[in-house]
């Protein structure tokens, strides 16, 4: 399979949590935590650089940089399931558009700031204007979904879910706040499937995003 390859559950040092949570009812967890945009507000913001794309990008290296984040369920005819980990994971956000509604983007990632930042405009821009709501209704498990909640500053958040076999990770981001001392912070919820994750991967997976956040210090160190 181009782009991905599968996962020997053999020699896999997850297999057996893969196998015990792979038959709950509910499998999947969300986990909470803050995420420090300081250098992303006050010094990327001033010198053009989009936070909500920059978010996005964020959370793309850290799925990038953790690979149980690209790992997913493939079910042959014969109904033999596989796990696969992608090299690759386009990234799914929700694109607000008029009349209190949204349409879904598809971002391919890049490493590359100034390409992904392009690319993730062009796309968005084309989502905004469209009217097909633009659903994945399973044609693509190589996704993640993203959504940012600016109007809330959430302290948990749980995503609605089709069932056990959804294995896509769902990241949300609220508002971003002060903490009248120079900090600027918000929440980010990431809920995934734990069959394919623990919690030692999620909390990997936050590092790499307030890593590649960190990096906005200086808009020509993130360029």
């Amino acid at each position: 399979m181009a782009g991905a390859r599968e996962i020997d559950l053999d020699t896999w040092s997850r297999a057996g949590q893969y196998r015990l949570f792979r038959g709950y009812d509910r499998p999947h967890f969300a986990t909470t935590a803050r995420i420090d945009v300081t250098a992303l507000m006050t010094q990327a913001k001033p010198a053009g650089v989009s936070p909500y794309r920059a978010f996005m990008h964020a959370i793309g290296t850290g799925i990038h940089a953790v690979p149980e984040f690209r790992m997913r369920f493939l079910r042959s005819g014969t109904g033999a399931e596989t796990v696969v980990e992608y090299d690759a994971i386009a990234l799914s956000a929700t694109v607000p558009r008029a009349g209190d509604t949204f349409g879904y983007a598809y971002i391919p990632f890049s490493a590359d700031w100034a390409t992904f930042d392009a690319a993730c405009k062009a796309v968005i821009e084309e989502t905004a204007r469209g009217t097909d709501l633009g659903a994945n209704t399973g044609e693509r498990v190589d996704l993640a979904y993203l959504s940012c909640l600016p109007w809330i500053d959430f302290t948990a958040l749980d995503n609605a879910l089709p069932g056990p076999d959804d294995c896509i990770p769902r990241f949300s981001w609220g508002k971003f706040v002060g903490d009248g001392q120079g900090r600027i912070s918000c929440a980010m919820a990431v809920q995934v499937h734990h069959a394919l994750i623990d919690g030692l991967q999620v909390g990997r997976l936050f590092e790499a995003v307030q890593a590649r956040l960190d990096q906005f210090r200086g808009f020509s160190d993130a360029a």
